[in-house]
């Protein structure tokens, strides 16, 4: 059985994340009070037991702006006391005047390998995370991503559909970064128009070399683990990017919403093995051991 690298997964104390204190928010994902609470280190690694999982990567969870590297060095402590995560994807603010202060401060985390900060905007408010909807195309924010190269740290680009004419050219304009499309570019929008719109964003975003795709939290717009959707869109995204340009991440403990670690894995299984053993392996290991240097 091929070997997993979980390429996208949170821990996290709920003290320390905004979004989950105070009033229940509507959120993407739908309902969320089962994950209003710590989610530990130990917890993840119960809910992997037995699912092959051999490495894993950390990817921020939107604590307070002003507490980036508080996060970064709590994962830290993690990965020293139980070997969990190997990577860590934190937090900085791109649109800074010069994000390379907050990029130095992190850099004393041998962890660190990325940079996250999320630039999806929707019509839809409770899709809505960026304060507009053109970030990808500001000067600002490429010229600070673009300095990511000299820390040879990557970008977790997270764009919907109808951003990724600016996300394609936020890459192109940064060709030293490697970019991570979070979750298969958020397909939101199943109408025939949505999954054309999506198609042609994903063609654009492939064009670029340094850009992967990152096949994780499908059930992110459905509220389930769907075995057929996470099929289709893993096959589709398969022949735009290829296997050498796509990776799996769970999306921990969000998509425990709906589904066990074990039971979503058996889901890619599924959906990859008819790809072959190659395939199979490039998108549950290879791909992400080599992006994230693990």
């Amino acid at each position: 059985m091929t070997a997993v690298v979980d390429a996208h997964h949170h821990i996290w104390r709920r003290a320390d994340l905004p979004w989950l204190n105070g009033p229940l928010q509507p959120r993407i994902f739908g309902p969320y009070e089962p994950i209003r609470r710590d989610y530990s280190i130990g917890e993840f690694l119960a809910d992997i037991a037995g699912c092959g999982v051999t490495k894993s990567v950390y990817v921020q969870a939107n604590w307070a702006k002003d507490a980036f590297e508080d996060e970064v060095a709590y994962v830290e402590r993690a990965a020293t006391e139980t070997g969990y995560p190997h990577a860590i994807v934190g937090y900085a603010d791109f649109l800074s005047p010069d994000v390379r202060p907050q990029l130095d401060r992190l850099t004393k985390y041998p962890s660190m390998r990325g940079l996250r900060m999320q630039l999806h905007w929707h019509e839809n408010p409770q899709y809505r995370f960026a304060a507009k909807p053109d970030l990808a195309r500001d000067v600002t924010l490429q010229r600070n991503v673009a300095r990511l190269a000299d820390y040879v740290w990557s970008f977790d680009l997270q764009v919907f559909a109808w951003q990724m004419q600016g996300a394609a050219e936020l890459a192109a304009s940064c060709p030293r970064v490697t970019f991570i499309l979070q979750h298969a570019g958020m397909l939101e929008d199943l109408s025939p128009v949505g999954w054309a719109r999506w198609r042609a964003g994903m063609q654009l975003l492939a064009a670029r070399p340094n850009v992967v795709s990152k096949l994780s939290a499908l059930g992110t717009f459905i509220h389930r683990n769907d075995p057929d959707h996470i099929a289709t869109i893993v096959r589709e995204t398969l022949g735009i990017f290829g296997g050498a340009r796509c990776l799996f991440g769970s999306n921990f403990p969000v998509e425990k919403l709906w589904t066990r670690y074990s039971d979503l894995i058996a889901a890619y299984r599924r959906a990859l093995e008819p790809l072959g053993e190659a395939v199979t392996r490039a998108v549950l290991h290879d791909t992400a051991s080599r992006i994230y240097r693990l």
